[in-house]
């Protein structure tokens, strides 16, 4: 598992705009390390945003994204005191959720 994600989410009118860091390593699989082997890929596969058990945003990601990815998105109908939860799922199985309150 990984380390905490951090996550704030902000609303403005009726649009609430989510703002979350992931700390993982994203390997490609490409990689060598200082003996010449490759560094096995490991990446997160999938993401998942829900608010109120609704999904707001079902992500699937590759072995191109960078490490400790940013992301950031919209949806409509939070309120403040709303939580909004974010869980990964990796290339190895590995599974982290978090989650945060609307500002």
């Amino acid at each position: 598992m990984g380390d905490p994600m951090r996550i704030r989410a902000t609303v403005t009118g009726d649009v609430v705009e989510v703002k979350v860091l992931m700390r993982h390593d994203m390997e490609t699989g490409q990689r060598k390390d200082l003996e010449g082997k490759v560094v096995p890929a490991h990446f997160i596969k999938n993401l998942q945003a829900k608010w109120k058990d609704k999904v707001v945003l079902d992500a699937q990601f590759g072995p191109s994204v960078s490490k400790d990815p940013f992301l950031s998105f919209k949806f409509k109908g939070g309120v403040k005191g709303d939580k909004v939860s974010v869980t990964w799922t990796d290339s190895k199985g590995d599974q982290r959720s978090d989650e945060a309150a609307i500002a």
